[in-house]
């Protein structure tokens, strides 16, 4: 393992203490990616911005109030169920594990995952994967709580932290990925995602992933547009991130928060909206960015689905389902499966 870091040149180790560590690409690298996305993405006729880059501080913290609001039910169904886990799930954990999050946040259902290991375990290694340094407060107060966690961050996207994970040990891992998260992504994008976890996991591994189901349009429609902005704030931050990290100069008063569900899609589409003709200069990207008023940009979709919908995509890419765990209205679910 030691040799495998030193070799992997892409990242810097911060050792923090005994039980904390984590690795973070070069500050270059980062900012390289970020102005070059956002330049290809909008520097075309549909534009869009990533939403993997919601989640600087900010971001992350507006989504946690997200989560807490009565019209967002995905997280609070979904905790739900994974207490149902707690006396289920150790039955499919008969070693040791190492529980490896994508997109940890603040780490607030991780909580019920490592209470599960914690009673057949008394060392728990955890290593999440997160864009956003809110992974490191999140691990230190995880630290506090768990006597036998060790905790091994890794800033960065999924698809790097998968990698860095690849060749890094031979110990099992648990791999969740909460939140329905993965319905951000494109029919295609998703597929090669779930093919890239798939070959990141070795014989033995485990995967728990949460997806949101199709329901009533009204419900799905409240959620992602509440009554106190609070996700319309969250969208439009991605535009205070790009005036700070790039040198941009947005004026957000002159966007608004626009969602739709499309049924035929089965998706929630997350836009901003231009009020008015307007040009913005983002100037680490090298870009002048020209919007007629009512054009949008394009920042999340979240896709909704059913069930065989579901165990279709999974098995298409060669996992083996182990168990579907539902929420007594059927809204949300948690598959667990194996790589074989």
């Amino acid at each position: 393992m030691n040799n495998y870091i030193q070799k992997n040149s892409n990242y810097k180790k911060y050792v923090i203490d005994f039980k904390l560590q984590y690795f973070k690409p070069h500050a270059s690298k980062i900012e390289k990616t970020f102005a070059e996305e956002i330049s290809s993405s909008l520097n075309r006729t549909s534009k869009f911005i990533s939403p993997k880059f919601f989640y600087d501080k900010k971001g992350s913290d507006l989504f946690e109030k997200i989560c807490s609001l009565p019209e967002y039910y995905p997280t609070q169904t979904e905790i739900t169920i994974l207490k149902k886990l707690l006396g289920e799930l150790p039955s499919y954990l008969d070693e040791s594990f190492r529980l490896v999050e994508l997109g940890s946040g603040s780490s607030v259902k991780t909580r019920l995952i490592l209470d599960v290991l914690a009673q057949s375990q008394d060392v728990i290694e955890y290593f999440p994967i997160d864009i956003s340094e809110i992974l490191t407060e999140s691990s230190e107060q995880l630290l506090s709580d768990y006597d036998g966690l060790h905790i091994t961050g890794i800033i960065d996207t999924y698809e790097g932290g998968l990698e860095f994970l690849k060749n890094y040990d031979d110990k099992k891992n648990l791999i969740i990925f909460l939140g329905s998260s993965f319905g951000n992504f494109s029919l295609n994008d998703g597929y090669e995602f779930l093919q890239k976890i798939h070959s990141t996991m070795k014989s033995g591994d485990l995967f728990l992933i949460g997806l949101d189901l199709v329901k009533d349009t009204h419900i799905l429609e409240s959620a992602y547009d509440d009554l106190r902005g609070v996700t319309g704030e969250f969208n439009l931050n991605v535009l205070s991130r790009i005036n700070d990290e790039l040198d941009a100069d947005f004026n957000l008063n002159n966007f608004s928060h626009h969602s739709i569900y499309n049924e035929e899609e089965q998706r929630i589409e997350m836009y901003l909206k231009s009020l008015v003709n307007q040009s913005v200069i983002i100037s680490k990207s090298n870009l002048l960015l020209n919007l007629r008023k009512n054009e949008l940009i394009h920042t999340e979709y979240s896709h909704k689905y059913r069930l065989p919908q579901i165990h279709k995509m999974l098995d298409d890419v060669g996992f083996k389902t182990k168990h579907t765990w539902l929420d007594d209205d059927r809204y949300f679910s948690l598959t667990l499966l194996s790589k074989n």
